[in-house]
C-alpha cells in the first residue's frame, strides 16, 4: 500500500513538473498580449541607460502595466524584446505588452511637429519653436543678428526671408538651432536651383535679391494664379526705373508700430524698406516665400502692367497705366462700398 501511495505521488510530481512550465509560459503569453493601462496617447521617456528591472519600475510607475510579476519572464522567453533603445516613445489605446517592447527595441521615437508657414516672417518662427513640445530651447533671449552668427551667417547678414516654409518632424530633445538650420539649408538649396533655372534677363544681380522679390510676391497676393502676374509688375517698375510702392514693404519697415492701417504718413515716412520712398528692391527680403513665389519671381510672365489693386472679390486688377489703376481703384472702392451696406 505504502508503495502504490509513492508510486502515486511521484507520478502527481512528475505531471506537476511537466505541466508547471506549459502553464507558466501560458500566463506569460497571456500577459504579452495584454493592451497597456492607457485609454489615450501617452508619451513614455526612456532614459538613456535603463535596464530590464529599471524598466518594470517606470512602466509600473507609469501605471503602463496593471501588474509587472512576469515582465522579467517574458523578456527571458522573448530576449529580442530586451534590446530596448533610449528615447521618447508614443503608446496608443490597446497597444499590447509585445507590441510596446517592440517599438523600444525599434528606436523609432515619438515624432513632433514645427510648422514655417509661408508669408510669415522670422521672429514667429522663433515663437513657432519657443512654444513646441520636447524642442531643447538654446536660442531664448537671442536677437536675430545673433541667431544668424549661431546660423553661421556672415556677421550684419539678416536672416529674414531665407527659411523654407513647410512642416519638420523632430524627435523630443532636437534643438530649436537644429530644426532653424534644417530650414535654412532647405532655403538656400532651393534658392539655388530657381536662381540657376531663372530668366536670365531679369533684373536681378544676386540670388538675394529674387529672394527679396519672392517675398514680396508672397505677400502681395495668395491667389496661386496671380504670382507670375504679381512679379511681372514689380519686374517692370525695375526695368524702368520706378519705385516698386508696394504696401507690404512699408508695413515691414514700420516694425511694431504698425497697427493694422497704412496712413499717408506713413508712405511718406522714409525707412530703409518704404518702397513708396526708395528706388529699387528694400535691403532684405520681408517674409518667407513659398516655393511658387520663388518661381514667380524668377520666371514671370511676360505683361506690360505697371500697376495692380483688389477687386474686392479675393483678387487683383491689373493694368499698364495710371488712368486704367486709378478706375480700378474706384471700382474696388465701389465694391467695398456696397459690401459695408449690405
Amino acid at each position: 500500500m505504502k508503495r502504490k501511495k509513492l508510486k502515486i505521488a511521484l507520478l502527481v510530481l512528475i505531471v506537476v513538473a511537466v505541466a508547471l512550465p506549459f502553464w507558466g509560459q501560458q500566463r506569460v503569453e497571456r500577459f504579452a498580449d495584454t493592451p497597456l493601462a492607457i485609454q489615450q496617447e501617452t508619451l513614455f521617456k526612456l532614459p538613456a541607460g535603463t535596464g530590464r528591472v529599471a524598466l518594470e519600475g517606470l512602466l509600473v510607475r507609469d501605471k503602463l502595466l496593471h501588474n509587472g510579476r512576469w515582465f522579467p519572464w517574458l523578456l527571458r522567453l522573448e530576449p529580442e524584446l530586451a534590446e530596448f533603445k533610449a528615447g521618447t516613445y508614443r503608446f496608443t489605446p490597446g497597444m499590447t505588452v509585445r507590441e510596446m517592447l517592440k517599438l523600444l527595441a525599434s528606436g523609432k521615437e515619438a515624432q513632433f511637429s514645427a510648422r514655417f508657414i509661408e508669408g510669415s516672417r522670422l521672429r514667429d518662427a522663433v515663437q513657432v519653436l519657443q512654444q513646441g513640445k520636447y524642442i531643447k530651447h538654446t536660442l531664448a533671449g537671442k536677437s536675430d543678428a545673433e541667431i544668424a552668427l549661431a546660423l553661421g551667417l556672415p556677421a550684419g547678414s539678416s536672416l529674414e526671408g531665407r527659411l523654407y516654409p513647410d512642416t519638420y518632424l523632430y524627435t523630443a530633445g532636437t534643438s530649436d538651432l537644429a530644426l532653424l538650420k534644417r530650414s535654412h539649408l532647405r532655403m538656400n538649396k532651393a534658392l539655388q536651383e530657381i536662381w540657376d533655372a531663372r530668366d536670365a534677363t531679369l533684373p536681378y544681380k544676386t540670388p538675394d535679391e529674387l529672394l527679396t522679390m519672392a517675398s514680396i510676391v508672397e505677400k502681395e497676393t495668395a491667389v496661386a494664379e496671380e504670382r507670375t502676374k504679381v512679379a511681372s509688375v514689380f519686374v517692370n517698375r525695375l526695368r524702368l526705373g520706378m519705385r516698386l510702392q508696394t504696401d507690404p514693404t512699408v508695413i515691414y519697415g514700420m516694425g511694431d508700430s504698425y497697427t493694422g492701417n497704412i496712413s499717408r504718413k506713413d508712405l511718406e515716412t522714409p525707412t530703409p524698406y518704404n518702397t513708396y520712398v526708395i528706388g529699387g528692391l528694400p535691403p532684405t527680403p520681408i517674409a518667407m516665400p513659398s516655393r511658387a513665389s520663388l518661381e514667380a519671381a524668377a520666371k514671370p510672365d511676360e505683361t506690360s502692367y505697371l500697376y495692380f489693386v483688389a477687386d474686392g472679390k479675393g483678387g487683383h486688377t491689373f493694368t499698364t497705366n495710371l488712368a486704367s489703376h486709378n478706375d480700378a481703384v474706384r471700382t474696388y472702392r465701389q465694391v467695398l462700398k456696397e459690401k459695408n451696406e449690405k
